[in-house]
């Protein structure tokens, strides 16, 4: 692990630094391998750190809630440690993004992920010692959130920042991999750690993994060709410093760009609209199986299974896509969406188990295409408060969704929440659609009508 850090040039903040002559693309630029971006050696590294870092993260959650249960032995309190958590996301992400844009990306995520690991090994001496109760446990919860809303964007755009940016969806569908591999086994260690060493072991491993992430950080270095953010140049202090940093670094100016940028509202709107109305598979398919299906726990638990394999599938092709669009989003989404539709009228488990594998594999290659358009479409120098307004809006959406589709299935059942879900999905996006092809060809039909009125003018003039 010898590479070292290339130091940024000094440029305006939007402009990508540009490869020197003897760093040309590699000869397999055009490769559609889902595995390229793991030839560079900077992001098998990443890779292999975030890998570390998941399975800590999953040991850590996989005991959390049971460990809010012993302290409190409420319910209420468990939910309330997950909603203190969530809540900075929802409330100063667009902060923490514009934090990422003002500092030097590769120092925010080590400090970062520093941070958290701190935090972690805190709560593990807390519980090893038997000093933690549900007020200081709310505090650290609310620190975690606080500190993600900055680590969750810097770690995320400096993955991309190794890479040029047509093997961005490679490195997304390795991330989404590598947290599904970590989810699988920080979930097994957790039981095998409890079991021996006490709930402690679990938040002291993932202090461990966060220390791991944040050692690697210093030695990675952008491939040749990647698009990489540049910090603008600060001189003297206090106002001055902040009028050189550019007219643009502001998180109004963040927030202002999301929202005139069409792109990135169409893709809100369609992921929006698909966490809401689909999506929650684990609380709709949980009650149909259960339910209308009258099979088991077990029979779940073998739909779950398949959604995981669709979703790893998924990643895989998704990995393979080189400039993915929103167009293309949104017809993954509508064809999920379709096929949720189908599955809410299954008669049985088995054909359930066939409709399931393309929804999950349809539903991740839609998300590595929005991510991949979300992360790429600003400029570097504005991604970092775009996925900071990001934050805030699937937040929103994560916490609205459930109850909203609650609701639902309280109003027209399992299955009829899955299909009017898919159809509401489906239609709003066909609709959306065609009105954006009509605003597109109506400009196009008048601007051709007047050049042949003007053609046919003097005609008429000469007739009369």
């Amino acid at each position: 692990m010898n590479d070292l850090p290339r130091r940024p040039r000094p440029c305006h903040p939007s402009a990508p630094v540009p490869s020197s002559p003897a760093s040309a693309p590699p000869p397999d630029a055009g490769s559609r391998s889902p595995w390229r971006s793991l030839k560079y050696r900077s992001m098998r590294w990443w890779s292999l750190a975030n890998f570390v870092s998941n399975a800590g993260t999953w040991m850590q959650l996989t005991v959390q809630n049971l460990l809010v249960l012993q302290i409190t032995g409420s319910a209420a309190a468990t939910g309330l440690s997950v909603s203190v958590q969530a809540a900075p996301a929802l409330l100063v992400s667009l902060a923490g993004g514009a934090a990422v844009d003002r500092w030097p990306r590769k120092l925010t995520a080590l400090v970062s992920q520093a941070l958290l690991g701190v935090v972690a090994l805190v709560t593990a001496v807390l519980v090893a010692t038997d000093r933690l109760d549900l007020a200081v446990l709310l505090v650290l919860a609310a620190v975690t959130g606080t500190i993600a809303t900055v680590d969750g964007p810097a770690c995320a755009l400096l993955g991309n920042d190794l890479v040029p940016p047509e093997d961005v969806p490679s490195a997304i569908g390795v991330g989404s991999l590598v947290h599904s591999a970590g989810r699988l086994v920080g979930t097994a260690l957790a039981g095998v750690a409890v079991g021996f060493l006490g709930t402690a072991a679990a938040y002291a491993a993932n202090g461990l993994s966060f220390l791991f992430v944040a050692a690697v950080i210093p030695f990675l270095r952008p491939a040749a060709g990647a698009v990489t953010h540049v910090v603008p140049a600060q001189r003297g202090s206090g106002a001055a410093a902040r009028k050189s940093a550019g007219p643009d670094m502001g998180v109004r100016q963040g927030l202002a760009y999301f929202v005139r940028r069409p792109r990135l509202v169409a893709l809100a709107g369609i992921t929006g609209i698909s966490a809401v109305f689909g999506r929650n598979y684990g609380l709709t398919l949980a009650v149909l199986v259960t339910g209308p299906l009258a099979a088991g726990a077990g029979a779940f638990g073998t739909v779950s299974t398949v959604l995981a394999v669709g979703g790893i599938v998924g990643a895989v092709l998704g990995a393979r896509l080189r400039k993915p669009s929103v167009r293309l989003v949104g017809a993954l989404a509508a064809t999920g969406a379709l096929l949720q539709s189908v599955a809410g009228l299954s008669p049985s488990v088995a054909v359930l188990l066939v409709l399931v594998l393309p929804m999950a594999v349809v539903e991740s290659v839609s998300d590595t295409a929005g991510t991949t358009v979300l992360q790429t479409d600003p400029p570097a120098h504005m991604r970092g408060r775009v996925l900071g307004v990001w934050g805030s809006i699937s937040t929103a959406w994560g916490l609205a969704g459930p109850p909203l589709l609650g609701l639902l299935m309280e109003v027209a059942g399992a299955r009829g929440a899955l299909v009017i879900g898919g159809l509401v999905i489906a239609g709003a996006l066909g609709t959306g659609y065609l009105l954006r092809e009509r605003r597109t060809r109506t400009p196009v039909t008048l601007r051709t009508g007047e050049r042949e009125g003007t053609a046919q003018q003097p005609a008429l003039s000469t007739a009369a």
